[in-house]
């Protein structure tokens, strides 16, 4: 079975290629087309010996999951989805602001965790995505929004924010980083990468020794008792171990701060009283928040707190000397706002057992 280029890092392609008896180099080289340029197959490798491109072309291949679907908001905000098995797809969405352009990846089919107000959670759970299908996301992105060698970028920062726990899954995530930060590759900043977790205490730690970048924290309730009604994980790693690793991860941090995500429930934790534990939270972590309003999923349970309820709870934050932000709602007309990512996942936890499949996902034509 040939092997796939997308699955290694720079130190994995050296490894690769001394053990076919390739000086190093050739793994810059190699890293450099398929990720700096796109290529898709190795006789576009101008540059290296027709010799070693028939001889990678036989024992090695790059082999990208396809695009089966692919919508376009009204603000131009862009959802894919790519089929990573005959089972399972997942979600990649492309959010273009002003300056900037964010994707936000997904790492696995499906989550664990089960927390209340996503959808992706209520999915159930079938596995862990490869490298190859994480980076793969961002290559097929960049290609698709038209990236050229020596052009701007359309992708400046990237969110590991999509379906699944990213640090449930770092054996696979930890190199699909690290291609994103290699300057043979896409070459972005510590600072301009952000993984998101809901809190698994243990990977945290390693996250921060084996290579540290922006890091999102969902929070969405101080205290343990909401918390873990809220975000299930909470009942093994609680509020007050989460924010002791949270200042150990500021030690490494490429920046100073901890971001926390907070999805605002209506009538569940959004009262002035909910903001001022979120203080005594601020006290113990260098951070700022964000406030996220929440987006509606069939059978949530869960309404969308008022934008007034949203605006006092910012400014009981505000007053105290926080970074607060709120973050804009995009996407939401293609279930592409934060929370609603779903996907088609074959849920192996029972979770969704008695619950209607998803539709057959119809095949869709693009244009890369």
């Amino acid at each position: 079975m040939k092997v796939n280029l997308l699955d290694f890092d720079r130190a994995g392609l050296e490894r690769l290629f001394a053990s076919i008896g390739e000086k190093p180099f050739r793994s810059r080289q190699v890293l450099h087309w398929i990720h700096q340029r796109g290529a898709a197959d190795f006789d576009a490798m101008t540059d290296i010996a027709k010799s070693l491109r028939a001889r990678l072309a036989q024992s090695a291949e790059i082999r990208v999951p396809p695009v089966v679907g692919d919508s376009i908001a009204a603000d131009a905000t862009r959802k894919w989805l790519i089929q990573v098995d005959g089972a399972n797809a997942v979600e990649a969405v492309f959010i273009p602001e002003t300056g900037r352009g964010t994707l936000c990846v997904s790492s696995q089919a499906g989550c664990v965790l089960d927390c209340a107000f996503c959808s992706t959670g209520k999915q159930g759970f079938n596995r862990n995505l490869s490298t190859a299908e994480i980076i793969g996301q961002l290559w097929m992105a960049d290609r698709a929004l038209g990236r050229r060698q020596g052009a701007v970028r359309p992708i400046t920062n990237v969110v590991l924010m999509g379906m699944g726990e990213p640090l449930l899954n770092l054996d696979a995530v930890l190199p699909a980083l690290r291609l994103m930060l290699d300057d043979d590759a896409y070459g972005l900043s510590r600072r301009r990468v952000t993984v998101s977790t809901s809190g698994v205490v243990p990977e945290m730690d390693r996250l921060a020794r084996e290579c540290p970048v922006a890091l999102a924290v969902s929070l969405h309730a101080a205290d343990d008792a909401l918390r873990d009604r809220l975000v299930p994980v909470n009942r093994k790693y609680p509020v007050r171990e989460l924010l002791a690793a949270c200042r150990r991860y500021l030690e490494r941090a490429p920046r100073d701060f901890i971001t926390f995500e907070y999805v605002m429930l209506d009538g569940v934790n959004d009262s002035p009283a909910d903001a001022r534990a979120l203080l005594r939270v601020a006290a113990r972590v260098r951070c700022k928040f964000n406030l996220i309003p929440f987006n509606p999923f069939p059978g949530s349970g869960f309404q969308r707190s008022s934008a007034e309820r949203i605006r006092s709870f910012a400014e009981v934050l505000q007053r105290a000397g926080l970074t607060v932000t709120t973050r804009k709602t995009r996407g939401e007309a293609i279930d592409a706002a934060c929370g609603q990512l779903a996907g088609d996942v074959a849920d192996r936890t029972r979770r969704t057992a008695g619950r209607p499949r998803r539709a057959a996902i119809p095949i869709v034509e693009v244009n890369a």
